[in-house]
């Protein structure tokens, strides 16, 4: 029963993310095909998008082994 926790919290984890990094680059290749004169600007806004939803992604994940580590 804790595994199946255990497995549906990292689930969890891992799929809020996991979309919010797909629904980034979708936007970004949309932005890019629309304007791609404007390259730079969307690339750096894409990269400071992606880092923050990896730092959800690890935080998140040390607090559900932080939880379950005992």
């Amino acid at each position: 029963m804790r595994t199946a926790l255990i497995i549906l919290l990292m689930l969890a984890t891992i799929l809020g993310p996991s979309t919010v990094i797909g629904m980034i680059a979708y936007g970004s290749i949309r932005a890019l095909g629309r304007n791609p004169s404007s390259a730079p600007k969307i690339l750096l806004a894409m990269i400071i998008a992606l880092i923050f939803a990896e730092a959800v992604a690890v935080i998140s994940l040390l607090v559900v082994f932080q939880l379950f580590s005992r």
